[in-house]
Protein backbone atom coordinates (compact mmCIF):
# COMPACT_ATOMS: atom_id res chain seq x y z
CA UNK A 1 0.00 0.00 0.00
CA UNK A 2 1.36 3.41 -0.71
CA UNK A 3 0.47 6.90 0.71
CA UNK A 4 -2.15 9.21 -0.75
CA UNK A 5 0.79 11.69 -1.39
CA UNK A 6 2.38 9.01 -3.34
CA UNK A 7 -0.91 8.17 -5.64
CA UNK A 8 -1.63 11.59 -6.36
CA UNK A 9 2.34 12.22 -7.43
CA UNK A 10 2.21 8.74 -9.72
CA UNK A 11 -1.41 10.18 -10.87
CA UNK A 12 0.45 13.44 -11.80
CA UNK A 13 3.17 11.24 -13.43
CA UNK A 14 0.47 9.30 -16.13
CA UNK A 15 -0.72 12.04 -17.05
CA UNK A 16 3.01 13.43 -18.05
CA UNK A 17 3.69 10.18 -19.82
CA UNK A 18 0.21 10.54 -21.82
CA UNK A 19 1.17 14.21 -22.34
CA UNK A 20 4.36 12.78 -23.50
CA UNK A 21 2.64 10.27 -25.84
CA UNK A 22 0.67 12.91 -27.30
CA UNK A 23 3.11 15.53 -27.76
CA UNK A 24 5.27 12.35 -29.76
CA UNK A 25 2.18 11.71 -31.91
CA UNK A 26 1.68 15.31 -33.15
CA UNK A 27 5.49 15.11 -33.93
CA UNK A 28 4.71 12.01 -35.90
CA UNK A 29 1.59 13.05 -37.59
CA UNK A 30 4.05 16.76 -38.64
CA UNK A 31 6.75 14.34 -39.78
CA UNK A 32 4.63 12.30 -41.95
CA UNK A 33 3.02 15.92 -43.21
CA UNK A 34 6.22 17.09 -44.70
CA UNK A 35 7.12 14.13 -46.27
CA UNK A 36 9.91 12.73 -43.33
CA UNK A 37 8.21 9.06 -43.00
CA UNK A 38 11.70 7.62 -40.66
CA UNK A 39 11.23 10.59 -38.27
CA UNK A 40 7.74 9.79 -38.31
CA UNK A 41 8.21 6.60 -37.80
CA UNK A 42 10.66 7.56 -34.78
CA UNK A 43 8.02 9.50 -33.10
CA UNK A 44 5.55 6.94 -33.57
CA UNK A 45 7.27 4.30 -31.93
CA UNK A 46 8.42 7.15 -29.08
CA UNK A 47 4.35 7.69 -28.50
CA UNK A 48 4.71 4.09 -27.99
CA UNK A 49 6.99 3.53 -25.78
CA UNK A 50 5.09 6.89 -23.68
CA UNK A 51 1.75 4.87 -23.60
CA UNK A 52 3.45 1.55 -22.13
CA UNK A 53 5.62 4.35 -19.53
CA UNK A 54 1.66 5.05 -18.60
CA UNK A 55 0.27 2.22 -18.06
CA UNK A 56 3.60 0.80 -16.12
CA UNK A 57 3.01 3.28 -13.46
CA UNK A 58 -1.62 2.49 -13.95
CA UNK A 59 -0.72 -0.97 -13.14
CA UNK A 60 1.83 -0.31 -10.52
CA UNK A 61 -0.77 2.23 -8.66
CA UNK A 62 -3.84 -0.68 -9.47
CA UNK A 63 -1.47 -2.97 -7.39
CA UNK A 64 -1.25 -1.27 -4.74
CA UNK A 65 -4.51 -0.89 -4.10
CA UNK A 66 -5.37 2.79 -4.86
CA UNK A 67 -7.27 3.88 -7.42
CA UNK A 68 -6.02 5.82 -10.58
CA UNK A 69 -7.18 9.04 -11.41
CA UNK A 70 -6.84 10.69 -15.03
CA UNK A 71 -6.71 14.36 -16.01
CA UNK A 72 -6.80 16.08 -18.82
CA UNK A 73 -4.00 16.04 -21.34
CA UNK A 74 -2.63 19.45 -22.30
CA UNK A 75 -2.69 20.22 -26.27
CA UNK A 76 0.49 20.18 -27.91
CA UNK A 77 2.37 23.20 -29.28
CA UNK A 78 1.78 21.59 -33.01
CA UNK A 79 4.58 23.86 -34.21
CA UNK A 80 8.09 22.14 -34.32
CA UNK A 81 9.81 23.56 -36.88
CA UNK A 82 13.20 21.74 -38.73
CA UNK A 83 14.20 17.89 -37.10
CA UNK A 84 17.15 19.60 -35.22
CA UNK A 85 14.79 21.85 -33.21
CA UNK A 86 12.02 19.31 -32.77
CA UNK A 87 15.12 16.65 -31.30
CA UNK A 88 16.09 19.67 -29.23
CA UNK A 89 12.23 19.93 -28.05
CA UNK A 90 12.45 16.23 -26.93
CA UNK A 91 15.32 16.25 -25.33
CA UNK A 92 14.22 19.31 -23.24
CA UNK A 93 11.09 17.17 -22.41
CA UNK A 94 12.94 14.36 -21.83
CA UNK A 95 14.92 16.10 -19.29
CA UNK A 96 11.49 17.39 -17.56
CA UNK A 97 10.01 13.99 -17.44
CA UNK A 98 13.92 13.06 -15.36
CA UNK A 99 13.28 15.63 -13.01
CA UNK A 100 9.34 14.90 -12.47
CA UNK A 101 10.97 10.92 -12.17
CA UNK A 102 13.96 12.21 -9.69
CA UNK A 103 11.02 14.08 -7.78
CA UNK A 104 9.31 10.41 -7.46
CA UNK A 105 11.79 9.22 -6.09
CA UNK A 106 12.53 11.43 -3.65
CA UNK A 107 9.06 11.31 -1.98
CA UNK A 108 9.61 7.52 -1.96
CA UNK A 109 13.10 7.96 0.01
CA UNK A 110 10.98 10.79 2.32
CA UNK A 111 8.18 8.55 3.17
CA UNK A 112 10.69 5.26 3.51
CA UNK A 113 7.90 3.72 0.84
CA UNK A 114 11.04 0.72 -0.53
CA UNK A 115 8.26 -0.96 -3.19
CA UNK A 116 7.74 2.22 -4.64
CA UNK A 117 11.94 3.12 -5.15
CA UNK A 118 12.23 -0.22 -6.55
CA UNK A 119 9.76 0.29 -8.87
CA UNK A 120 10.89 3.94 -10.06
CA UNK A 121 14.32 2.45 -10.37
CA UNK A 122 13.34 0.98 -13.79
CA UNK A 123 12.40 4.65 -14.88
CA UNK A 124 15.94 5.98 -14.06
CA UNK A 125 17.08 3.58 -16.23
CA UNK A 126 14.88 4.40 -18.96
CA UNK A 127 15.65 8.57 -18.80
CA UNK A 128 19.03 7.54 -19.10
CA UNK A 129 18.55 5.90 -22.53
CA UNK A 130 15.71 8.23 -23.62
CA UNK A 131 18.41 11.32 -23.06
CA UNK A 132 21.14 9.00 -24.64
CA UNK A 133 18.92 8.66 -27.52
CA UNK A 134 17.82 12.10 -28.02
CA UNK A 135 21.28 13.60 -27.91
CA UNK A 136 22.69 11.04 -30.44
CA UNK A 137 19.84 12.26 -32.70
CA UNK A 138 20.92 16.07 -31.95
CA UNK A 139 25.01 15.17 -33.05
CA UNK A 140 24.02 13.58 -36.27
CA UNK A 141 21.44 16.12 -37.02
CA UNK A 142 24.00 19.04 -36.22
CA UNK A 143 26.59 16.96 -38.70
CA UNK A 144 24.99 16.77 -41.40
CA UNK A 145 23.60 20.39 -40.84
CA UNK A 146 20.98 21.55 -44.04
CA UNK A 147 22.60 18.97 -46.23
CA UNK A 148 19.28 17.13 -47.71
CA UNK A 149 21.29 13.51 -48.51
CA UNK A 150 22.15 12.89 -44.92
CA UNK A 151 18.85 14.34 -44.11
CA UNK A 152 17.40 11.83 -46.68
CA UNK A 153 20.29 9.34 -45.25
CA UNK A 154 19.08 10.09 -41.29
CA UNK A 155 15.54 9.29 -42.22
CA UNK A 156 15.59 5.53 -43.85
CA UNK A 157 17.53 5.12 -40.64
CA UNK A 158 15.00 6.44 -38.55
CA UNK A 159 12.60 3.88 -40.77
CA UNK A 160 13.87 0.75 -38.90
CA UNK A 161 12.93 1.61 -35.74
CA UNK A 162 11.01 -0.54 -33.96
CA UNK A 163 8.41 -0.49 -30.63
CA UNK A 164 9.89 -3.23 -27.92
CA UNK A 165 7.30 -3.51 -25.42
CA UNK A 166 8.63 -3.45 -21.85
CA UNK A 167 8.76 -6.71 -20.27
CA UNK A 168 6.37 -7.71 -17.06
CA UNK A 169 7.39 -7.45 -13.37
Amino acid sequence: MISKKMTEALNGQINKEMYSAFLYMDMSAHCTYVGLNGFANWFMVQYQEEMSHAMKIYDYVNSQGEKVVLNAIEKPPGNFGTPLEMFEATLKHEQFITASIHGLVDLANEEKDYATQIFLQWFITEQIEEEANDNEMIAKLKLVGKDGNGLFMIDKELEARVFNPPAKE
